[in-house]
């Protein structure tokens, strides 16, 4: 694993820790070996895992039908995989660049 993420065949596997309840969607920075976010929903009824995928899709270009949860669904330690296209994106998005 190289950080909070690895490659694995044409995608990226994030390892993120969610912050649901926060009054802004946002990065949060990196601890402990993953991706910090906080997001703006409630953890009811899958509202912050649906936010944490628009987020996402949206910061880095992608459609979020890419934004795909392998792991996690009922935890705030979750593994999200992206398409490996999105990885300069993440990149330029976690660095503070446009």
């Amino acid at each position: 694993m190289i950080g909070f993420y690895h490659v694995e065949g044409d995608a990226i596997h994030l390892a993120v820790k969610a912050l649901p309840g926060a009054s802004k969607t946002e990065f949060a920075g990196i601890k402990d070996g993953r991706l910090r976010v906080k997001i703006a929903a409630a953890p009811e009824n899958g509202r912050a895992n649906a936010e944490l995928a628009a987020f996402l899709a949206g910061v880095l270009g992608c459609p979020k039908r890419d934004v795909v949860l392998l792991r996690g669904e009922k935890s705030r330690l979750k593994t999200v995989a992206l398409p490996l296209a999105c990885k300069v994106r993440l990149d330029k998005a976690l660095a503070g660049e446009n």
